[in-house]
């Protein structure tokens, strides 16, 4: 019989040569009718495609830097493209490239079936049951015409790419030298973020993210800080040699005058509960209290006014209509508007939607997460987060406290530290969807939710080694 007639054609290797057939054939046919920028474009997010395809890491670490040195635009009118509004949308460059990335890593897991498409996690569960929530408010509010557009269902699918991040770093983590790297990369990233934001500050204002377009978000990049500041102080009290700690100790200081320029006083109100938590898991508590009792102390010495200032102005605020007065304390106009949203929703447009909210974008913008969950998605759709939320601290908890890992003690005591943050900004802030947060969030979450089982594939290689050693 002739060889080759023996010779069985690999089903996935005929689907690979289609797909490169059917991309290259589109894209003769699309660059001839196209600009050169718009080909430009293309060509790129098929390289980087390719490379989401071929070397799955290298295509995190990009996406890992475009999430908060790439830049956002806007298809229209500003103030149509963001979540204030009930039919706009704010695109990032972070966007494209989930679309892009995820495509191949879609692409990768249809060619070979035993990688998985979602790989089964403790948070796997939780986080269908919230999607799944969100995207019924936001269909039922669509039929009932409180979404006014189809924006809604773009901007679930933008919720959507958050977790797609965690599936696609879950999904690659397989050592503990990857979450180092990955660490690394996450933390220079910071610091560039801080650098770029301390040149600003001659400049006056706020301090935001970078390439955020005209009007920036500095309480976004608070958010932001707040997290990176946890992650760094739970691995400058655990992990690295004393070269390690010195740079770590350089990280801290440049976030926490760039957090300072924000002027944003969420995210100063996120530093009590992560320094308590930090504090409540740690072992080593002397290290935390001196020198937060120094800071405390000496503060009001080099505290610029502005910071000063803005911290006092809850209170200090000159007399304006809409102001709250609650137990002789006059709060500023933007803290009343928050505690105003508050008391609407709760009172009044909640009743009208208990169940499964006005959907996503269906009620109008409020500035505080919780308030704005149980608005979009109703009593499903804020238990459904909070199980979420739940489960995520419970691992994190127990990876924490399994652990004896000094790398991996200190990211889940800074995790810790962190999500309790975090969730302390959402009280004031739309921190749980705001995306230069949730990247990186999400990110952490999944080398969170991967340690205990690289730990004990750890454990297991001396076994298998002497077993093997043991069979020779």
């Amino acid at each position: 019989m002739n060889k080759i007639s023996d010779q069985t054609i690999d089903a996935r290797v005929v689907f690979l040569f289609l797909i490169i057939s059917a991309l290259t054939l589109a894209a003769g046919m699309l660059f001839t009718q196209t600009s050169t920028l718009m080909a430009v474009g293309i060509t790129i997010g098929v390289i980087i495609a390719v490379i989401g395809f071929v070397n799955t890491e290298l295509a995190l670490y990009i996406l890992i830097i475009a999430m908060l040195l790439g830049p956002q635009f806007t298809a229209g009118p500003a103030e149509a493209f963001t979540a204030r509004g009930r039919g706009g949308m704010t695109l990032r460059f972070d966007d494209f490239l989930l679309v892009v990335i995820g495509f191949s890593w879609f692409l990768k897991t249809a060619i070979n079936k035993e990688l998985g498409l979602f790989p089964a996690t403790p948070l796997t569960r939780p986080i269908f049951w919230y999607f799944i929530a969100c995207l019924i408010a936001t269909l039922f509010g669509y039929y009932f015409e409180r979404v006014r557009s189809i924006a809604g269902i773009f901007f679930v699918l933008k919720y959507f790419e958050y977790f797609l991040i965690y599936f696609m770093a879950v999904h690659h983590l397989k050592e503990k030298k990857q979450i180092e790297r990955f660490l690394f990369t996450l933390l220079a990233v910071c610091c560039i973020v801080c650098l770029i934001g301390i040149y600003e500050i001659p400049a006056g204002g706020r301090v935001s993210a970078p390439f955020e377009g005209e009007v920036g978000e500095p309480n976004t990049l608070g958010g932001y800080l707040v997290l990176m500041l946890s992650i760094t102080l739970g691995l400058l009290l655990n992990y690295g040699t004393r070269t390690k700690k010195v740079l770590l100790g350089i990280l801290v200081f440049l976030i926490l005058i760039t957090l300072g320029a924000t002027l944003s006083r969420s995210s100063w109100l996120a530093l009590i509960p992560m320094v308590l938590t930090l504090l409540y898991f740690s072992k080593k508590r002397m290290q935390i209290l001196i020198p937060v009792l120094i800071v405390i102390v000496v503060s009001p010495l080099f505290l610029p006014k502005v910071v000063v200032d803005r911290a006092l102005y809850t209170i200090r605020q000159a007399p304006e209509q809409g102001q709250f007065n609650i137990a002789g304390s006059r709060f500023d106009t933007s803290t009343s508007a928050r505690l105003e949203s508050y008391r609407i929703v709760l009172t009044r447009d909640f009743i009208k939607q208990p169940i499964i909210g006005h959907g996503v974008t269906g009620y109008s913008f409020v500035d505080a997460q919780y308030i704005k969950v149980l608005a979009d998605t109703g009593i499903i759709g804020f238990m459904a987060f909070a199980y979420l939320l739940y489960v995520t601290y419970k691992n994190a908890r127990g990876a924490y406290r399994k652990t004896k890992d000094p790398l991996f003690s200190g990211l889940t005591l800074g995790y810790l530290a962190g999500l309790m943050a975090l969730l302390v900004h959402a009280i004031g802030a739309n921190t749980f969807i705001i995306v230069r947060i949730m990247e990186p969030f999400w990110f952490l979450t999944a080398m969170i939710i991967m340690i205990p089982t690289i730990e004990d594939n750890e454990q297991m290689k001396p076994a298998e080694s002497n077993m093997q050693k043991r069979v020779r």
